[in-house]
This record gives C-alpha cells, sequence and structure tokens, in this order.
C-alpha cells in the first residue's frame, strides 16, 4: 500500500510507516467481504443454491441476470460508466451491486479518514499478524495497483446518474461503497 499523507510529512515518519505495514501486512479489502456476500455463501440458505463467478470486468462478465454482484477495489481499474452501466444491466430484478472502491482524496473529509486510518492501520497489521513479522504478504496484497482518478463527488454524481438511489458511503481504509438495488 502505498501510504499517503499531507506534504509536510516527515519524510522519515513517512518510511517507518511504509516498513512497519510492509512487516505486518493485511488486506483491507478483506474486511469488507462479509458485508458484500452476506448470506449469499454457497450452503448459507438450506434449500437455496449459490454460485459464485469470477469473470472480467465489464466485458468479460457473462449473461446474467445475477442476484448479486461485487466489485472489491477494482473498480478504478475500470472505464467507470461503462462497468456501472454493465453491471446495473446484468442485475435480476431485485438483484443487488455491492462495490467496495477507492476514490482519489482531495477535500477535508477524505484526508481525515485517512489520518483516522493510519493507527487503525497498524494496530490492524499488528493484531493479524499476531505482533510478528509476516514471512510474505498475503497472496490477495499482490495484484496490481493503481491509484484512483475519480473523486468521490465524481463517484457520486456518476453513480447518481446511472443508479438513482444508490447509496454511497465513504469508509475507514481508503475506501468507499456503493449499493445499489435494481427496482
Amino acid at each position: 500500500m502505498q501510504w499517503r499523507a499531507c506534504p509536510r510529512s516527515p519524510p522519515r515518519l513517512l518510511r517507518a510507516l511504509q516498513d512497519f505495514n510492509s512487516a505486518h501486512p493485511w488486506s483491507h479489502n478483506a474486511c469488507y467481504h462479509p458485508g458484500c456476500y452476506g448470506s449469499c455463501r454457497p450452503g448459507s440458505v438450506p434449500g437455496v443454491p449459490a454460485a459464485f463467478a469470477v469473470a472480467g470486468a465489464p466485458t468479460g462478465l457473462p449473461t446474467g441476470p445475477y442476484d448479486v454482484i461485487t466489485c472489491v477495489a477494482a473498480l478504478h481499474h475500470l472505464p467507470f460508466a461503462e462497468a456501472l452501466t454493465r453491471f446495473r444491466d446484468q442485475l435480476a430484478p431485485g438483484g443487488t451491486l455491492v462495490v467496495v472502491g477507492c476514490a482519489r482524496e482531495v477535500d477535508t473529509v477524505d484526508r481525515l479518514l485517512g489520518v483516522l486510518s493510519i493507527p487503525l492501520n497498524l494496530a490492524i497489521g499488528w493484531l493479524k499478524n499476531r505482533g510478528r513479522r509476516a514471512a510474505a504478504r498475503p497472496v490477495s496484497m499482490t495484484a496490481v495497483t493503481r491509484s484512483p482518478e475519480m473523486t468521490f463527488a465524481e463517484i457520486r454524481r456518476e453513480a447518481d446518474r446511472l443508479l438513482p438511489g444508490a447509496r454511497l458511503r465513504r469508509r475507514l481504509f481508503w475506501r468507499y461503497t456503493l449499493v445499489w438495488r435494481r427496482v
């Protein structure tokens, strides 16, 4: 993870944070998985089949309809409007789209959430690794990363246009959530 901080942060402090995080890694996205998948795990509801598909979005998504589509820390790698439109069009009536995304930090709220996330990130990294240095980064943290280009305000505007009634929330750990139900 690249540490974002105010321009006046001492380089030694930033290096120390980076070193600690590298020694005690944890996936920021994993903490959102229970909220994304909730009760739709295979076998979680007796008599109701559940299947998972992993697909290249937006064009590699097999034709739906789908009851749930989740997109975790991937939307900022995709053409935003095209991906949301494809997800929307593939949802079954009553289906839900859940996005855990990353937005470019630009305002006071973004920076405040980022600053609050730093000590929490350190604490969770320490706890998840039981205070020991990790032998290696988790596989879930080896994907290519890309800094987000869109701000939260831009994401909200585009989501409002494409997904009327979508709920967007800024979250800790440099994330936001978007939830939309097709009626």
